[in-house]
């Protein structure tokens, strides 16, 4: 374990309201979706950020750039012919006062290319997961299975939640055994997930199916004023674009995206979109939308095809102060975000999906037409949806965490993170207060997730957040050498043998090497 105790002085822009349309780029890949949207002068910075996998020294070749890193579909469906698979919602039993839910992740197949099947993966299912809500306060146990024939773990990614229960690579379970973590949920609202999390299987794992989407309730006068009927007004969204060859073998790793004839299918709820738009019809007239990016390593941008506006609710971590105007919202790999539609007329939501790696894909792509069926009139939203203090970060300590390259492998303060005994590792207190400087010192787009605690943004790319970069997050974009500046403080649980994660969630750079861990202890 090579420790990194000493504090150290010292991105891309995500759900920006003014956003450009990133990620759609100047190569011939509009579609006949976005007519009459038009073209709009870009600022600098978010120009940069659109460019995945290019570095800010890059901006010069970008074009270039982007034409070699791209090469995935650029299909289009025209009208909604296929319906929205809502994921089964996971019920619970209840025994002293526990909530206890059961959990196999098992093999199956599935159509991840149409008409073709291919081997997958998911929770109690042949491809993803149930969803499974949570309610702040309650205390949740969970039996989960291993059924795959290799080892496995489960993360729940941005649950604060004991390091021991977080689902890290030390928690990793064999083939066989039951994992039986349990701990009182302390999250307020919010959208989580879960996914496997074990040592160099993590991108396999997850490329396959193993995934769900998890739901935090509470008793916030916001959270009584929103929609909240699961699969009715409150509908979870799980965007994937995975790398495939013609028979159906998914791809994980450098040796597998390289290969060729590959395709880069896109998927909503684990239905393949490429040349199908689903369909989901609104009973209520405002309904909310939970999207999670669950690709290993491509972003999405999600927006409307008529050019109108999103209205923003959340982050991954949680409400916004207030619901805010959006056109675009970015998601990198593992990120979430919640947005809400009040609906007179059909709405067709896009994803403009843009490679975070090697290879992977591109073009816009329709994936759901929203039709309103209902007559009721919603109270107006709450003006103020949370509070949300900003860190005064003059007393902070300070860190940078460099995110490096190794010839093929990947670095976090220039350790590999590939073994737990190899990992740079942070060491930090109980109710410390802390500012990280995450400097990409690579060309390559990187997705940092931290876990165990939220941060805010102070700085991306050297300027200050504004909009929806004001809430709370444990996943976002650093551009090829770019930097964030991240602020938290580390509350409620201590270890002196389980660790917390951090590393890039393009799962195969986390593979790869980019992982660090991260211990809090005692004062």
């Amino acid at each position: 374990m090579t420790h990194t105790t000493d504090p150290a002085s010292g991105a891309g822009q995500q759900n920006k309201g003014t956003h450009a349309r990133s990620g759609r780029g100047d190569k011939g890949e509009h579609t006949k979706g976005t007519k009459g949207r038009g073209s709009k002068g870009l600022h600098r910075r978010k120009f940069l950020s659109g460019m995945a996998g290019v570095g800010l020294g890059a901006v010069g070749a970008a074009g270039a750039a982007f034409s070699l890193l791209t090469g995935g579909n650029n299909n289009k469906a025209a009208a909604a012919d296929g319906t929205l698979t809502i994921p089964d919602l996971l019920e619970g039993t209840t025994s002293d006062s526990t909530t206890i839910y059961t959990l196999t992740a098992q093999t199956g197949t599935s159509e991840v290319i149409s008409s073709v099947s291919s081997t997958t993966a998911g929770y109690n299912q042949s491809f993803l997961g149930p969803t499974m809500k949570w309610t702040n306060g309650d205390t949740v146990l969970l039996n989960i299975t291993n059924s795959l024939g290799d080892d496995t773990t489960v993360h729940f990614h941005g649950a604060h939640i004991p390091a021991e229960m977080d689902g890290g690579p030390q928690n990793a379970f064999a083939d066989g055994v039951t994992w039986s973590p349990t701990f009182e949920v302390k999250d307020e609202a919010k959208t989580l997930w879960y996914h496997p999390h074990a040592l160099g299987t993590t991108a396999e794992q997850v490329v396959h199916g193993l995934a769900g989407m998890i739901i935090v309730e509470d008793d916030s006068d916001t959270s009584a004023a929103l929609p909240s009927e699961y699969g009715v007004d409150d509908i979870p969204i799980i965007l994937q674009c995975l790398a495939s060859d013609s028979s159906g073998d998914i791809k994980y790793d450098v040796t597998g995206y390289l290969s060729s004839g590959l395709s880069y299918p896109v998927l909503c709820n684990g239905t393949n979109v490429d040349s199908t738009t689903l369909g989901f019809t609104a009973t209520k007239t405002r309904t909310r939308f939970r999207v999670l990016n669950a690709s290993p390593a491509d972003i999405m941008t999600v927006q409307r095809s008529d050019g109108g506006t999103l209205t923003q609710i959340a982050t991954d971590q949680g409400y916004l102060t207030e619901a805010t105007e959006v056109t675009t919202i970015r998601l990198v790999a593992g990120a979430r975000a919640e947005f809400v539609l009040d609906l007179e007329d059909a709405v067709t939501l896009q994803a403009v999906v843009t490679t975070g790696w090697i290879r992977g894909g591109s073009g816009t792509y329709d994936f759901l037409t929203v039709t309103p069926d209902a007559s009721d009139t919603p109270d107006d939203l709450p003006s103020t949806l949370n509070t949300i203090s900003r860190y005064d970060t003059s007393d902070f300590t300070a860190r940078t965490i460099t995110l490096g390259q190794s010839g093929q492998n990947m670095t976090i303060n220039g350790s590999v993170g590939t073994s737990m005994s190899s990992m740079a590792m942070i060491s930090t207190t109980l109710d410390a207060e802390e500012v990280w400087t995450i400097s990409n010192g690579t060309q390559l787009e990187h997705s940092f997730h931290l876990h165990d605690v939220p941060f805010q943004l102070i700085e991306i790319n050297g300027e200050e957040p504004t909009g929806v970069d004001l809430g709370w997050f444990d996943t976002f974009e650093v551009v090829g050498g770019g930097s964030i500046k991240i602020a938290m403080k580390f509350t409620d649980f201590t270890d002196d043998t389980y660790m917390y994660m951090l590393h890039c969630h393009l799962l195969q750079h986390e593979d790869e090497g980019m992982m660090a861990a991260l211990m809090v202890t005692d004062r």
